[in-house]
């Protein structure tokens, strides 16, 4: 079954590109990463760009309402996601608390629906 680990983090929970604790961060995720990979689990993953570059689309009686910036205010951000298949719940959970986000902020863990888009 596949899951959908969504990666949240907190507004301060990112070093400084370029310092030490940027690149240990790095490695804890491209480790991570690659024990997925390695256990045939590993879908799809990726970082993504600052709130500063969402764009919220909204339809309101028919209008659509275009916004820059997230939508609501909240302490913690979607920072990334994976893409995992796995046998089971408890495998993904496992998996999402190996994620470095699990211990910054949160990791939420969702089950992706069978259905395929129509070609």
């Amino acid at each position: 079954m596949k899951y959908m680990l969504l990666l949240n983090r907190t507004q301060d929970s990112l070093p400084e590109a370029g310092s030490r604790e940027a690149a240990e961060l790095n490695a804890a995720y491209a480790e991570v990463t690659t024990a997925m990979a390695e256990a045939r689990v590993l879908v799809d993953c990726g970082p993504l760009q600052p709130e500063s570059a969402t764009t919220t689309v909204r339809v309101r009686n028919g209008e659509t309402l275009v916004t820059d910036g997230p939508s609501a205010e909240i302490k913690e951000l979607l920072g990334g996601y994976t893409i995992v298949d796995c046998a089971d719940l408890d495998e993904a959970l496992r998996w999402a608390a190996r994620i470095p986000a699990a211990r910054e902020a949160s990791v939420v863990v969702r089950p992706v629906a069978g259905l395929r888009a129509p070609v």
